[in-house]
């Protein structure tokens, strides 16, 4: 019997390029998001270290660093990168709930990617109030768009496999949290369960985690807390009233981003619409007082004031709570891009501090972790995410059910209160095209 080795190896290439294109694609998509995750997040932490140094060598500083830096950002935004404003989320969400491939185009393009990442980053240097969560998802769904370009087929439901990946393995990436990530994209970003995307999801977290726990290493975003051996009948009051005070403030919150029309003046709504750049200056101004006026305790993401509260190894003011979520709003109100997440974590450990004031018995760091969590699930309205992402970032498994317990209740205060908050946003982003879009 004579083998045809020239027609085997037609068939092995053949074989082989069926793969790349059916697997391959997919994989290298997921690799480079976990590449330009963790890049993104050791960008921004640089960015914000320059501008805590340049704090530390004079304190007024920020009244001229975060002003202009608030004019830059909008002006980059509006003229060279519309789409990449805010946290991404709502971004995302948009494109997986719309059926238009120039919508898509239009808010997951490399423009809108670099934009995401160059706008946040400045704003890091300015000292805003952002996360790098929110643009870590809206980054990761972009990449794994454009991957899509070189897939064999093409439809809205592979197009939606892709970003829901993406994205998942942005947050997943970020954090070290590839549970929350699975969560957060079925939770969150794509609500129809479909066993396929359910695969691909997997897959893509798992090599964007690998890539990144290869570069980071494995670790804990805010460490480990100390966890109660047992719960004592003082712990699931502590949990009541947590799960209530955060429900309610958060849902509070939540309330203000998306009524901005009933609290905020006419004057300053009417200055946002027509003189963006002279509003990003005033919020520039006032953030700066504000961040000067509290020690500089309102900058950034909140990452160290957070931390240091779960570790005990210091307190804050008890003010931080309602500054940090002053500072947030204002972020929000200049449009900067950047997340709320790690900002609400923040504003929930200044809430889990005040609230152990009232159970001293109780350790501070797992009731900063109750209201951490309550807090992120009453602003998201995501509880499932919100004590997921908790209990990875802090090795929190002996708190899994005091946690549970807390996101639910919160969750369920703050629905009563207002709707969700990224599926309301969402929905600025499914109007009319814009004629350069359409082109």
């Amino acid at each position: 019997m004579r083998i045809d080795f020239t027609q085997l190896v037609r068939r092995a290439r053949i074989g082989a390029r069926r793969l790349w294109l059916t697997y391959g694609v997919f994989w290298v998509g997921a690799i480079l998001v976990g590449l330009v995750a963790v890049a993104y997040a050791k960008l921004v932490d640089g960015a914000f270290a320059l501008f805590s140094l340049a704090v530390g060598y004079a304190a007024w500083l920020p009244l001229l660093i975060t002003p202009a830096i608030g004019v830059a950002a909008v002006w980059l935004t509006r003229r060279y990168f519309p789409g990449s404003e805010g946290s991404g989320i709502p971004q995302v969400i948009a494109t997986v709930k719309s059926s238009e491939p120039e919508r898509r185009d239009a808010l997951l393009s490399l423009r809108v990617m670099v934009g995401k990442i160059l706008v946040s980053t400045l704003g890091m240097l300015g000292g805003y109030t952002i996360g790098r969560e929110g643009p870590s998802v809206h980054i990761g769904a972009a990449v794994m768009y454009t991957m899509r370009r070189a897939y064999p087929r093409s439809s809205s439901r592979i197009d939606r496999q892709f970003i829901v990946a993406g994205g998942a393995a942005g947050l997943a990436a970020a954090f070290n949290t590839p549970l929350a990530g699975v969560i957060f994209a079925f939770e969150e970003i794509n609500k129809n369960f479909e066993q396929r995307t359910s695969g691909t999801l997997i897959t893509a977290i798992l090599f964007a985690g690998i890539v990144a726990l290869a570069i980071a290493g494995d670790y804990n975003y805010f460490g480990r807390i100390q966890v109660p051996q047992e719960y004592p009948p003082h712990l699931v009051i502590a949990v009541l009233c947590t799960g209530l005070v955060t429900g309610l403030s958060g849902g509070a919150f939540g309330w203000l981003m998306l009524n901005l029309a009933r609290w905020v003046p006419a004057r300053l709504r009417a200055l946002r619409s027509d003189r963006p750049y002279r509003f990003a200056l005033l919020c520039g101004v006032v953030l700066a007082l504000l961040g000067v006026a509290s020690g500089g305790i309102t900058f950034g993401s909140g990452y160290r004031e957070a931390q240091a509260l779960l570790s005990d190894h210091e307190s804050v003011s008890i003010l931080y709570a309602p500054l940090k979520a002053a500072a947030l709003l204002i972020t929000y109100l200049v449009g900067m891009p950047g997340g709320i997440f790690a900002p609400t974590l923040s504003i929930g450990a200044g809430v889990g501090q005040l609230v152990g004031l009232v159970f001293p018995e109780v350790p501070l760091s797992a009731l900063i972790a109750l209201a951490m969590v309550g807090y992120l699930a009453a602003v998201t309205q995501a509880p499932i995410t919100s004590f997921v992402i908790m209990m990875e970032m802090t090795d929190g498994h002996g708190m899994m059910i005091a946690l549970m317990a807390t996101a639910v209740i919160a969750s369920t205060l703050s629905k009563a209160m207002t709707p969700p908050l990224y599926e309301s946003l969402a929905r600025a982003y499914l109007g009319p095209l814009a004629e350069p879009a359409r082109r």
